[in-house]
This record gives structure tokens, sequence and C-alpha cells, in this order.
């Protein structure tokens, strides 16, 4: 078939161009840091940090300093009051809205220069998938994308939506005339009942690629199979790829295995808002490669120096493996010094691969512990596969002792197969993330806090949780960890808590 013929050699001279800035990653990484620099010096920004002076990337640490979404603010106020040449030259095309903390609605710039690096990724790692498999058969089928709403605003003159819903604007040529959802179910606003449209859309379609969040793949897979009474594998006879970001696929593979019945490739993307950062290029290992050809500059704050407030940021040039970084960007959407919030480990450096950690701003060290995403991951992947127990959803948050009662780590799980014994899950779970964390450990074994403690959730219980707050659906996830029982209290308030 010549499309697959067409296909197979695009993969291929993807994979070229690939493997070739691959192999020089630093001088990949200095010459889009000076050309980054170069476009925007007479940006409102660049001006005001001293573009015109900087040489060497120590110049470019001493005038450009770590920011938040706050750090910008003031610049994204002044291109929404129709200001040109603000963060970067002209006005964004787009701004990708998402939900802060404390910023309220934060809207990232896209620029037509940062389009093919955020648009193009997820289509970098199907080509590398097919160079590396021979697979071109993925494409002769339907597939579907999991994504917002394409239907957009405007704020200041400029079109706003979130990330997903623009990326339905930009799909590859190669992919337009097979994709699902149709665009009128993709724009229907409330997500249970745009999942019920795709279910009947697709249901009985020839569906070979199937992408999205992990959460809401799995909302989909259990609507389909509702209906049909079937695993997925069987409904989709044809299905050979899941392409699956925004949160770990650990806590969700056991889930997805019972689901699917059947074994299929996957392919892990790291795409955010403020660019696509990574994707998995080879099958034999869940790491990803990290894209540094295209108009991100990184830079790496690591976890201990970023929580003792000690700001000692560093090139890719000296990054070191298996330690936890908070990953910094610039970017040819007017990013600079960004704090993603993001936090990464390189697994490799020829070339350089990483695995997602965590959120900075996502651990539990209300007693000291310091426990991250990485940790409670790994731990109840590893309890679940010792024990045989498939769980749907789990959150994490501290339990304050008061009297003789000591404190200690409540978990919140929505368990697909429970455990004959909950205290036995537990005590494995909890042994789990003593090997993960040595200083939840000590807190252990000094007899500071008691073991963890489990509250069952009903069954679809956090989607009910998400859906009372506005978030369920899109890109929206479950925190896994809380330092604080903002989620915990409202579990309860809901009465989505089982009695023991």
């Amino acid at each position: 078939m010549l499309k697959n013929l067409v296909i197979s050699f695009l993969s291929k001279q993807r994979k070229k161009a690939i493997e070739k800035w691959s192999r020089t990653p630093i001088q990949s990484q200095d010459k889009i840091l000076k050309s980054l620099i170069k476009t925007a010096k007479k940006t409102l920004f660049g001006k005001d940090h001293n573009f015109s002076k900087i040489k060497t990337y120590e110049d470019y640490k001493k005038n450009i300093p770590i920011v938040d979404y706050e750090g910008i603010k003031k610049y994204i106020n002044k291109i929404i009051a129709g200001e040109k040449d603000v963060l970067w030259p002209g006005r964004p095309k787009y701004f990708a809205i998402t939900s802060g903390t404390t910023s309220g609605a934060k809207y990232i710039p896209i620029t037509t220069q940062s389009i093919p690096n955020l648009m193009g990724g997820a289509k970098d790692a199907l080509l590398m998938y097919i160079a590396n498999t021979g697979n071109t058969s993925v494409l002769s089928g339907k597939h579907l994308f999991l994504q917002g709403s394409p239907v957009l605003d405007r704020i200041g003159g400029i079109k706003t939506g979130r990330l997903s819903g623009i990326s339905a604007h930009h799909y590859p040529f190669f992919l337009n005339l097979t994709k699902r959802p149709s665009y009128k179910t993709n724009c229907i606003a409330d997500w249970e009942e745009k999942v019920g449209k795709i279910v009947e859309e697709t249901v009985s379609e020839d569906m070979r690629i199937l992408s999205g969040i992990p959460s809401w793949l799995q909302m989909y897979f259990e609507k389909l199979q509702e209906r049909e009474s079937k695993p997925i594998g069987k409904i989709f006879k044809n299905f050979k790829l899941l392409i699956y970001g925004g949160v770990s696929y650990r806590p969700y593979k056991n889930k997805f295995d019972k689901l699917i019945g059947r074994k299929i490739d996957s392919v892990e993307v790291y795409p955010a808002s403020e660019g696509f950062f990574a994707f998995q290029d080879r099958q034999e290992s869940n790491d990803l490669l990290l894209l540094l050809n295209s108009g991100i500059f990184y830079e790496f704050i690591s976890e201990r120096d970023y929580l003792n407030n000690k700001q000692n940021r560093i090139s890719l040039k000296d990054v070191e493996q298996e330690v936890n970084y908070v990953l910094i960007i610039s970017t040819n959407a007017g990013l600079w010094g960004y704090n993603t919030g993001d936090t990464i480990m390189f697994t490799s450096k020829k070339p350089y691969r990483i695995v997602v950690t965590g959120r900075i701003k996502q651990f539990l060290s209300a007693f000291g512990e310091h426990v991250i995403v990485n940790d409670v991951e790994k731990a109840i992947e590893e309890a679940c596969s010792k024990t045989k127990i498939i769980i749907n959803e789990f959150t994490v948050a501290p339990k304050f002792g008061s009297g003789s009662e000591k404190s200690c780590h409540e978990w919140f799980i929505d368990f697909e197969i429970e455990p004959r014994s909950l205290e036995k899950f537990a005590k494995v779970l909890d042994i789990r993330l003593q090997s993960q964390n040595k200083y939840y450990k000590d807190l252990i074994k000094g007899n500071v806090i008691n073991s963890l403690k489990i509250k069952r959730v009903l069954n679809n219980g956090f989607n009910i949780y998400m859906k009372s707050i506005g978030k369920l659906g899109g890109q929206n996830k479950i925190p896994k960890l809380s330092n604080d029982r903002t989620i915990a209290d409202r579990l309860y308030k809901l009465n989505l808590v089982k009695n023991p």
C-alpha cells in the first residue's frame, strides 16, 4: 500500500534526524540558547533583562531569574492588554489555559515558532515507534485522542483554550482523516456525556491507536466494556498501540491489562502547556528521550537545593543520573527561566533520557519524611503486583494524631479488586513505601509515626469528587499526594469513603 510505504519512509527520516541531534546534545542546547536570546533581544522582557549583554550561559543565569507564573504575570497582562513584543516578538498565536493554585487561571503563551514543538512531539513519538517496529498497520485504521474541546475563547484578541483542544487544530496531515471523535462530539462540554458519545462513535470502528491521559482512557474503556461485555482487545481486534501521558501509567497498568485483555504496545509522551519535553523512543525501556532540538533550553535545580531555597541551577552538561531535578525551561514561546513545577530524573546521558518523578509542590512531608509522587507510585505498583490487587485510583494525605494516637499516612484507594485483608495489604504497601523512602522508614522504625492506614473509596468515587470541584475530564488529574487534608476531608464530606 502506497500510504504505508510513504509512512515508513517518513518514519525512518525522522529517526535519522532525531538520532543526529541526540549525538550532539550540548551543542544543540547551546545553539538554542543563543537563538532564543538573539530573537528576543528587542522584546520588553529582553530589554528588562539585558539580553543585549548576554554572551554566555553564566551571563544568562545572572540576568534571568527563576520564576513561576506569578513572575511573568505582569508581562502576560501586557499581552492581554494588546501590547506587542513583550515576551517574544509579535503576539502569541494562542494562550493555553491551565489551572493555578495561587494565580487562578494561567495563560501560557503559544507562538507560531513554538507550535512545531508542541504539536510535533506526539507525531515524532509515533513515527519513531513505526521506525523501530516497522508496524505501519497502526495507521491503517482509526485512532482516538481523548482531549479537551477544540472550541476556543478569546482574551485580549488571542485564541484561548486547553492545550489538547488547541492541538485539535494542528493534526498531522497523515492522521487527519482517521481521527476520532468527530468535531461535534469533541465540542461537548460535559465530560461524562462526551465519553458516552465517543463510545457510540467508536465501538463499531476499526480502532488501532488509542491515546489520552490514563485516568480518562480508563473511563472510556469501562464504558465500552459495560456496553459490550468483553475486553477492549476483543472489541477492537486490531487495536495495536496505546499512547498515554500526563500522569504516570504505573498505578493503572494492572487495571489496563485487565480491561484490554491482551498485550499491546504502548508509548509514553511528556507534553505540557509550556512545551512538549520528551517521549518514549524505544519499546524495550520506559524512559523518555529528552527533546533537545525543538526550541526549548533546559535548566535543572536539584530537589534538595530547591527545598533548601538554593537556586543552584545547572545546564544539561552538568546533570547527574539518579538525582531528582526540578525542570526549568526557556522557550520560543517567551517563557524565561520558567519553573515548570515538574521533577525529573536522568536515567541515561548517552542519549539524555529521563523519567518523570512528580511535581515539586506535590509531596507529603507533614512529619519530615518528604515522600514524593514517584515513591508512592512505585510502592503501590509493587504492592499490587505482589498481591494481585487491582486499583482504579488513589491519593494520600497526612492524618495528624491526637492524644495517645500517633500520626500516619492515610491512603484513599478505589479498589477494582479488593484485598481479602485490608490490614495485610496495608502492611505490604507500607513495607514497599519504606523501601522507596528512607526518611519515611526512619520515622516508622523510630516509632515517630504509625504505619499507613487505608480507607476504601467508593467505586467511581474519585470521578464524583472531581466533578464536585468542576474538574472532571480534560487535562485534570487527581493529585497523588497532599501535604494537608483538603482532598481527604472532601471525600468524607461527600460520603465517598466506605465504612470499615
